[in-house]
C-alpha cells in the first residue's frame, strides 16, 4: 500500500483490500508504505488484513502501533528501507512477529536486488537466533531463483517476489522455483 508520500507511488487501499478479502481465504500481509501509519492501521484491520508491516521510518511510535495491532488479533510486522540500519528495528524484535527487511528503495517493483543489504539480514537473523526469539524475517525487493538463496542463507525464512512471479509465463511454477532454491540454501 502506497500513499505518494513516504514513496513516490500510489496504489490500492484498504477499500481494495476490503473487496478482496471474502474473495479469498489466502494470507493478506499488508506492506503499509505510507507516512503515519498509525492514522490507517485500524482500516487495514478491519479490511480483513492478516498481518500488517509498517516502516519505522514512518512512524512517530513504533511500540504503540505494534501494541495497537496485535491488540486487534493481527500479526504485526515492522519494515526497515535500505538506507535504515539492522539496530533501528532490533528494540522490537522481540514484540513483533516479522521483520520485513527492504532490499530495494521501496515503491516500484522491478528495482534490482540490492547485495550489500545481505549483511543486514544476517545481522537481524543473528540477534534473532541469540535472543531465542521467534520473529520471522521477511525479504522483499528483486527476489527469484538467483537471489533467493541468498537472502535465505543470510536467514530470511518468508521471501516477496513480484517481478519474477508476475513476469513469468507460468507463475506457479517459478514460485516453486523461488521457494526451492531458498529452502536448499536456508540456515533455519
Amino acid at each position: 500500500v502506497m500513499d505518494g508520500v513516504f514513496v513516490p507511488n500510489i496504489s490500492f487501499g484498504p477499500a481494495v483490500i476490503g473487496a478482496l478479502r471474502p474473495q479469498s481465504k489466502l494470507v493478506f500481509d499488508v506492506h503499509l508504505m505510507i507516512t503515519a501509519p498509525e492514522r490507517y492501521v485500524d482500516r487495514f484491520i478491519k479490511a480483513g488484513a492478516d498481518i500488517i508491516s509498517f516502516h519505522v521510518e514512518a512512524c512517530k511510535d513504533p511500540a504503540a502501533l505494534i501494541k495497537t495491532i496485535k491488540a486487534a488479533g493481527v500479526k504485526a510486522a515492522v519494515a526497515i528501507s535500505p538506507d535504515t540500519p539492522a539496530k533501528a528495528i532490533l528494540p522490537y524484535l522481540a514484540d513483533i512477529d516479522m521483520a520485513l527487511i527492504m532490499t530495494v528503495y521501496p515503491g516500484f517493483g522491478g528495482q534490482k536486488f540490492m547485495a550489500d543489504m545481505l549483511p543486514k539480514i544476517a545481522a537481524i537473523s543473528e540477534y534473532i537466533r541469540k535472543n531465542n526469539l521467534s520473529c520471522a524475517i521477511e525479504v522483499d525487493g528483486g527476489i527469484d531463483v538467483a537471489t533467493a538463496p541468498l537472502v535465505a542463507a543470510a536467514g530470511a525464512n518468508v521471501l516477496v517476489a513480484g517481478s519474477a512471479v508476475f513476469g513469468a509465463s507460468d507463475a506457479q511454477k517459478k514460485i516453486a522455483d523461488i521457494r526451492n532454491e531458498a529452502i536448499k540454501s536456508y540456515i533455519g
